[in-house]
């Protein structure tokens, strides 16, 4: 059998996919398996996307290309149709008449039928084309399972819902932590996380949050009034822009700290400069609030 196996375009992190045999059902009718997928659908140029491209996101996908009139397509089939019940809905067998849907045999560069290509993450991983022996068949599903394995989203359940991944216990540690207030706790916890994993967004983003909350704690009740009533008081201002922050004032906020910005020079500008950036950094960048204090700081400074 040829074509090569590419896993470049596979997702880095998903479930491995459940086992689950199954064999066809005495009736011939093809029911949905344990997993919630059919392992055997017919597919036309209509269905073809979802069926076959956005399908192969959470399992791999076998396309059996066949005619009516081939004789090496019922030999083919058939082995074809019973490995896929076998497999439980673990990957999906899709089979596509070539004469009713041209349009993805020109796809695929079909030049005799059968020909069968293996989809995963939307991009074909092998194929081949003519009749196969069922251990060879076996052995060449077996690969390719085994190549995807943990890099596509895997089958929903019985119930159509995808598993839910489960919960890390270093963020659900950080997380009860900062509903008991302990926010020394939930500092060191974000702080444990990102040891280990410098490159965490999740836990960066959370580790800023939980330095705000800590600091707005401290804050006397009379915060802006007090930065009112001494302008040139960075720290002061610093305090008043983050009750008004707390507050859901952050446009406010964000004036207070780019005026100061204005009457700052050396050292003091910078450190206003930086506090702003880390506040910005508590929102959404594409944030309005954000995008608009940003131009107004860029003015400031230039």
């Amino acid at each position: 059998m040829s074509g090569a196996v590419d896993l470049s375009g596979l997702k880095d992190r998903a479930t491995q996919p459940p086992s689950a045999p199954a064999g066809p059902p005495a009736d011939g009718s093809a029911p949905v398996s344990s997993t919630g997928l059919a392992p055997v659908i017919d597919v036309t140029e209509a269905t073809f996307q979802a069926e076959v491209l956005e399908r192969s996101m959470q399992v791999l996908v076998v396309v059996d290309l066949w005619a009516t009139w081939c004789g090496p397509c019922k030999q083919l089939s058939p082995v074809l149709e019973k490995l896929a019940h076998e497999g439980g809905g673990n990957w999906v067998l899709a089979k596509i008449d070539v004469d009713a849907n041209p349009g993805i045999a020109q796809a695929f560069g079909v030049q005799s039928v059968p020909t069968v290509v293996a989809i995963a993450a939307g991009r074909p991983l092998a194929d081949f084309a003519g009749v196969q022996p069922e251990p060879q068949l076996r052995e060449w599903i077996a690969a390719l399972q085994e190549a995807v394995a943990g890099k596509l989203a895997g089958p929903p359940t019985a119930g159509g819902e995808p598993e839910p991944e489960p919960e890390d216990p270093r963020f659900v540690a950080a997380e009860n932590a900062l509903e008991e207030g302990d926010f020394e706790g939930a500092e060191a916890a974000y702080n444990l996380i990102l040891n280990s994993e410098p490159g965490n967004t999740e836990a960066q983003a959370a580790l800023r949050q939980v330095k705000f909350l800590a600091r707005v704690q401290a804050l006397p009740d009379d915060a802006i009034e007090s930065a009112d009533a001494q302008p040139e008081a960075i720290d002061a201002q610093f305090a008043a822009a983050d009750a008004e922050l707390y507050t859901q004032r952050a446009e406010a906020a964000f004036d207070r700290l780019v005026a100061l910005v204005r009457r700052t020079v050396g050292d003091d500008r910078t450190n206003v400069r930086t506090r702003i950036l880390e506040l910005f950094e508590l929102f959404d960048p594409a944030d309005p609030i954000v995008v608009a204090a940003r131009r107004k700081l860029a003015s400031a400074l230039y």
